[in-house]
């Protein structure tokens, strides 16, 4: 298996990960990624909620290439503002403007990354992010607008996963 490295979580109100930007590399990481792309089921009780009775989950899996170019995003309509970042991390929080937002001047879209320590990773990261909110953008106008934001929540494929694993050491079923 590829190394991966967690490059952003984003934790809802009850400590779950809403959502996880991960970067996979090396000579496998094409192939490890092919074979994730779509819906993945783990069999278990959930750490987080350990008296829920579901025992399957599910997680929606898509690649993102970082150096793809989107013909929407280019540099001169993007604004970063840098900003301290929060939360823990001790004193290098609290020297360092390294939190980063970017906004795309003429959609009004916005991003802040502030999970890694150098502003220049964030400012990467939140570029990677903007990417990724134009083209949902884009996907929905073509679909047909609010009703394609909503729909977004529902691509979820719960019956065709492409990987299943099971138990807490998600062991590969």
């Amino acid at each position: 298996m590829p190394p991966i490295a967690v490059v952003e979580l984003v934790e809802p109100i009850s400590g779950t990960v809403a959502s996880a930007l991960l970067r996979v590399s090396g000579a496998e990481a094409e192939e490890f990624a092919a074979a994730c792309i779509g819906t993945i089921r783990w069999v278990g009780t959930s750490p987080f909620r350990p008296l829920h009775k579901r025992r399957n989950w599910f997680v929606g899996v898509q690649r993102i290439s970082a150096d793809a170019e989107n013909p929407e995003l280019r540099d001169e309509d993007i604004r970063y503002q840098t900003l301290r970042a929060s939360g823990p991390g001790g004193q290098h929080v609290n020297k360092t403007d390294s939190a980063v937002r970017a906004t795309h001047l003429p959609t009004g879209l916005a991003t802040l990354s502030q999970d890694q320590r150098s502003q220049f990773a964030n400012k990467k990261v939140a570029r990677i992010k903007l990417a990724m909110l134009l083209n949902d953008r884009r996907r929905a106008d073509e679909a047909g607008g609010k009703r394609a934001l909503w729909d977004q929540n529902r691509e979820l494929e719960r019956g065709n996963a492409v990987r299943t694993y099971e138990g807490e050491r998600f062991r590969r079923r």
